[in-house]
Parts: structure tokens; sequence; C-alpha cells
């Protein structure tokens, strides 16, 4: 693949497929929640390292990560951790429609963690699992 070098974008590939081409301010703030929402899941994201302002996402593994992401923002009811999440769930979500992956919209059992639990802030209850999947959508 050519180097895009002198670019102020970075580049987010699916083989010759461009999903993204943010600024390298909003790509590096990315690829830090990308980091850290692996070590919360426990799974790799798909996501390539950034090399020459390109990287190639992996649609088997990414799929797996955002359906794995999905069902953990599904069960967060910690009004805080589903705002920090929100914006990053909505953007892997753009992702995955541009790169044609389907995902799993539908609830599914992921394990807990450790048993250790924040205390909790509920946020308002969705009406319906359709009105959670549009929300995330509109987003």
């Amino acid at each position: 693949m050519a180097s895009r070098r002198g670019c102020i974008e970075q580049y987010y590939d699916m083989g010759d497929q461009t999903l993204w081409n943010p600024s390298n301010g909003a790509s590096r703030l990315f690829m830090s929640q990308v980091s850290v929402y692996q070590a919360e899941l426990g799974l790799p994201s798909g996501i390539g390292p950034m090399q020459a302002d390109e990287c190639q996402v992996d649609p088997v593994a990414f799929k797996a990560f955002v359906d794995a992401l999905l069902a953990w923002h599904r069960r967060t009811s910690h009004v805080v951790m589903a705002a920090l999440s929100d914006g990053f769930v909505a953007m892997v979500l753009v992702l995955a429609e541009r790169a044609d992956i389907e995902v799993n919209w539908s609830p599914a059992g992921f394990a807990e963690g450790d048993g250790v639990k924040d205390v909790q802030v509920p946020r308002a209850p969705v009406s319906s699992e359709r009105a959670w999947a549009a929300t995330l959508q509109r987003k």
C-alpha cells in the first residue's frame, strides 16, 4: 500500500477500502479509546497499529469486538460509564457499517468480570431494545 506521508490525516483501511480518515488528533484520541475498551472487554479490536498514517482493520476480529462492545454497553447501567462510552460505541458502529459488517443488536450473555462492581448511578431505563439501538444509531 502506498504511504500517504505528509498528510494531516490518518487512514483506517479494510483491504483497499478506506473506512475513515480522521485528523491526527482525532485518530490519536480514538486509538487511545480503542486500547481502553480492548482492556475492558479482554478482546483485541482488530484495528491494527498505525504505521505511516495507515492501519488495517481485520474484519473478523473487529466484528467480534463490536458485538462484545454492544453487549457490554447494553449491560451498562452506570450513568457515567454509559455517558463515557456512548460516543466511542457510536463511532465503532459507523466503522462497522462502512465495512458492511452486520452487528449483533440482540441481547447476548457476556461474562461479567471478576465480580468487582462500581457504585452504581443508574441511568434512565430504556423503554425497549429497539429504542436503545435507535439511540446509538442516531449518534
